[in-house]
C-alpha cells in the first residue's frame, strides 16, 4: 500500500483514531499508520471470534466519534469487520460517510487529472451529491445497491472512482475490489499539508431524506399497477426538486419507500401518496 505514494510521504505530527472492528484490518490498520510515523490510538483490536463489527467499526460510528473527541484526534477511520468499508471521523466529531469522502477524492482526483471519465454512484447515494457532482462538471452514474454493481459500471463506463454511501468505495486508479485501509491512506495524503479533515469533506450539502419500512404479505405488490402509477405520480411531482426510490428489501418482508428533497413538505406529499397504495 505504501508504495501507491511518494516514498517521503509520511503522517509525522498527526493524532489518528482507528477502530478495526475486531475484524481482518486489526494488525495492517495501526500498523501501516504507526510506520508513516502517525500517533494511533487504536480500538476494535481484540477480535475473539466472536465480536466482530459488535459495537465497533463502520457500522457503529457512535464509537469513533467519541473517542476522536476524547483524544483530540485529528482525524478517525472506522473499517467494518472485513476490512473493505469505511467511515471517517473529522476532528470536531462530524461522521463522514461513503459519499462525502467519495466527493472529497472526486474533486482532488478532478484537479489533479486523475479522475478518469466520472464517478459510479448507487440508488442510495444522496441527491445533494449528485447535484454538486453536476456543478462541478462530474459525470455520475448510478448503480443498484452492491459493491459488485458499482465495479460493473466502472468497467462499463471506463471509470476509476466509484462507491456506496455506507463506505464501499473502490479506487480503480489502485484497485478493483474495496479496501478501507487503501482509501484511508487516499485521504491522509491529502491532509498531509496541515489540512484540517472538516474542510476536506466540506464539499457538499447533504439533501434531507425520509425512509419508511413498509412491512408487507407479498413484497410483489411493488409490480401492482395502482403502485407503479403512485410512484410515477410521486416522481413527476417532485421532478427537479429530488427523487424518490422504492425498492424491496433484500432480506426482509418490506418494500423500502425513500426520498431526498429540501422541499420536506413536498417530499412526505410523494411518499405518501405511494405508501398507502402500499398498506
Amino acid at each position: 500500500m505504501k508504495k501507491n505514494l511518494p516514498k517521503d510521504f509520511n503522517l509525522r505530527g498527526l493524532r489518528i483514531v482507528i477502530d478495526c472492528a475486531n475484524g481482518a484490518g486489526y494488525i495492517a490498520g495501526p500498523e501501516l499508520l504507526k510506520t508513516l510515523g502517525a500517533k494511533v490510538i487504536s480500538i476494535g483490536i481484540k477480535p475473539n471470534g466472536l465480536n466482530i463489527n459488535e459495537n465497533c467499526g463502520s457500522t457503529f460510528p457512535n464509537k469513533i466519534k467519541s473517542v476522536v473527541k476524547k483524544h483530540k484526534a485529528h482525524i478517525g477511520i472506522s473499517l467494518d469487520g472485513d476490512a473493505d468499508r469505511i467511515i471517517m471521523c473529522d476532528e470536531k466529531g462530524n461522521i463522514i460517510d461513503g459519499d462525502q469522502i467519495i466527493s472529497a477524492l472526486a474533486i482532488r482526483w478532478k484537479r489533479k487529472k486523475m479522475l478518469r471519465g466520472g464517478v459510479v454512484g448507487t440508488l442510495m447515494s444522496n441527491y445533494g451529491l449528485e447535484k454538486f457532482f453536476k456543478l462541478q462538471k462530474i459525470k455520475f452514474i448510478r448503480a443498484n445497491v452492491g459493491d459488485r454493481y458499482v465495479k460493473k459500471k466502472m468497467q462499463k463506463n471506463n471509470f476509476n472512482l466509484g462507491g456506496e454511501q455506507s463506505g464501499h468505495i473502490i479506487l480503480g486508479k489502485y484497485a478493483t475490489t474495496g479496501d478501507g485501509l487503501l482509501v484511508a491512506l487516499e485521504v491522509l495524503f491529502s491532509l498531509r499539508k496541515g489540512k484540517r479533515a472538516s474542510n476536506l469533506f466540506n464539499t457538499f450539502k447533504k439533501t434531507p431524506q425520509i425512509l419508511e419500512n413498509i412491512e408487507v404479505k407479498d413484497k410483489k405488490i411493488i409490480n401492482n399497477i395502482e403502485v407503479k402509477n403512485s410512484i410515477k405520480s410521486a416522481e413527476k411531482l417532485i421532478e427537479g426538486q429530488g427523487r424518490i426510490l422504492v425498492r424491496m428489501s433484500g432480506t426482509e418482508s418490506k418494500i423500502r419507500v425513500m426520498g431526498e428533497s429540501e422541499n420536506i413538505k413536498l417530499l412526505k406529499k410523494c411518499l405518501k401518496m405511494i405508501s398507502k397504495k402500499i398498506k
